[in-house]
């Protein structure tokens, strides 16, 4: 099983997460981060530490959200791993609580 980053990142991309991940399995992309499922170790350090709650074990991703699953391990692939955590973008709050924001996934 691994965890999954869905669509509270878009927009907001709040790097906490990134700072207690033991394995790098974060990617970072212009507008969200997403983890490679292929080195996630699901050590569930991640998700309490992601202030849009957008993390979820494989088995928890909410229904509407399943897509995010195969969607993590597709950008993974070509997305560069964050190591460190960066700063969010400067309107991250204001996007914080926006449903449908899947739109708005830049690639």
């Amino acid at each position: 099983m691994t965890f999954v980053v869905t669509e509270n990142c878009i927009k907001c991309k709040y790097m906490d997460c990134v700072e207690v991940c033991p394995v790098d399995c974060f990617h970072e992309g212009p507008n969200m981060l997403v983890i490679d499922p292929d080195e996630c170790i699901d050590c569930t350090l991640c998700e309490p530490e992601c202030p849009a709650e957008a993390i979820f074990s494989e088995d928890e991703v909410p229904a509407a959200q399943k897509d995010f699953v195969k969607l993590n391990a597709e950008l993974a692939k070509g997305w560069p791993v964050i190591t460190e955590a960066g700063t969010p973008p400067a309107d991250a709050d204001a996007w914080l609580k926006t449903p449908d924001k899947l739109k708005l996934l830049e690639r």
